[in-house]
């Protein structure tokens, strides 16, 4: 497996914020953050992707992939040295391979798929679409929001990912992961 595409073991317990665009992901992953006192790991997709649309006008590509997978485990790599017992991924490897599929007809680079397979997640936080689609200039698929959840729950399940779905409001979303994260330790 390439180097930069490795996750490096950590002592913290990494945990994913997974699903659907526009379903709170981020909000979550801070304020998880918050109450656990420790890290997240920010979306590295989204910075480079708007990045690339403010700069260029251009969406995503097959060629940006590679790049994305990159930027984001080296992220999750260097919050992981300054995390305490948890850390909150909004987002990760697993992720981008769902959506490189979904959108590239099944296509995602052989590198990512093999990474994603050997990193280490005790647990996914699977956000449902009950929440309001906000509009930006990267979030494209508004009518898609059952279908994509259907295909990252699916994910889930063919690779026997331990995951939790979150629903409901904020405060009951947040609720809901901070039992699913606690039970992690019992």
């Amino acid at each position: 497996m390439e180097k930069t595409l490795k996750q490096v073991d950590s002592d913290c317990l990494k945990i994913v914020l997974f699903g659907p665009e526009s379903t709170g992901k981020t909000t979550l992953a801070i304020k998880l953050a918050e109450h656990f006192k420790t890290k997240w790991v920010p979306e590295y997709m989204r910075g480079y992707l708007q990045d690339k649309w403010d700069n260029k006008k251009e969406h995503c590509t097959r060629e940006d992939l590679l790049p994305i997978a990159r930027g984001q485990i080296a992220l999750e790599n260097k919050i992981a040295e300054t995390a305490n017992q948890y850390l909150f991924c909004d987002t990760n490897l697993d992720e981008l391979t769902v959506y490189s599929k979904y959108y590239y007809e099944g296509y995602c680079p052989e590198l990512i798929l093999d990474a994603a397979s050997l990193s280490t997640y005790p647990l996914f936080l699977l956000t449902y679409i009950d929440t309001t689609w906000e509009k930006d200039d990267l979030r494209d698929r508004p009518n898609d929001r059952n279908l994509l959840f259907t295909i990252f729950e699916s994910y889930l399940k063919d690779n026997e990912l331990p995951y939790v779905i979150l629903k409901g409001t904020l405060e009951e979303r947040l609720q809901i992961a901070v039992n699913a994260v606690n039970h992690l330790c019992k």
